[in-house]
């Protein structure tokens, strides 16, 4: 049970634009937005902040999403690693390469250039913060500056949105409940207080 209720989609429909992008990129309204929806510029950031940091810029969306995945699976938000991994799937991630994230270092699945950003998430996810100068001097063979902010920015996106929906106890949505489950539920999906 939520500690505190998303409005109902109706009591918002300032935002029915971009609530229907919603339906159509994930196939559902996630009900943290819908929370937020209770603090009107708190969820107008919040969607102009996702739109940048996830679907703006150079690094591939296919990238970001597991680097939001792996951030969300370091601090445990298990509303957040549906969400990503019903994203991942949607922007073409193999079901089999989501199950390898934790083996991005020796998994034949990742670029070196995907095992340099990983790294970076899974370091600068953890407390306390791990990401390290040698972190960047092995990313920046790949990714230019501005892209190394996109790949720190998804991460950090996901700092707020796994303590946001942990806190909140945010109501995890049919559609990414069974993709989480289809996916990832073989290596221990537990949808815990999210579920109910």
């Amino acid at each position: 049970m939520p500690n505190v209720d998303p409005l109902p989609r109706e009591e918002l429909p300032q935002y029915e634009e971009l609530f229907e992008r919603y339906d159509r990129i994930r196939g559902f309204l996630p009900n943290s937005i819908l929370t937020m929806g209770r603090r009107p510029n708190i969820a107008d950031a919040f969607m102009q902040l996702n739109q940048a940091i996830l679907y703006e810029g150079t690094v591939p969306e296919d990238l970001k999403m597991m680097i939001s995945l792996l951030s969300s699976a370091m601090t445990g938000c298990k509303y957040c690693q549906s969400h990503m991994t019903n994203l991942s799937t949607v922007y073409g991630v193999s079901d089999e390469k989501i199950r390898a994230l934790w083996e991005y270092e020796t998994s034949d699945l990742f670029t070196p250039a995907e095992r340099a950003a990983l790294k970076i998430a899974h370091h600068g996810s953890l407390v306390p913060n791990a990401a390290t100068e040698a972190d960047f001097t092995e990313a920046k063979k790949y990714w230019t500056d501005a892209e190394l902010v996109e790949i720190v920015a998804s991460l950090a996106l996901f700092g707020y949105l796994n303590r946001w929906n942990d806190t909140m106890a945010t109501t995890l949505e049919g559609r990414p409940a069974e993709v989480a489950d289809r996916v990832i539920g073989s290596i221990g999906w537990d949808a815990g207080k999210h579920g109910e």
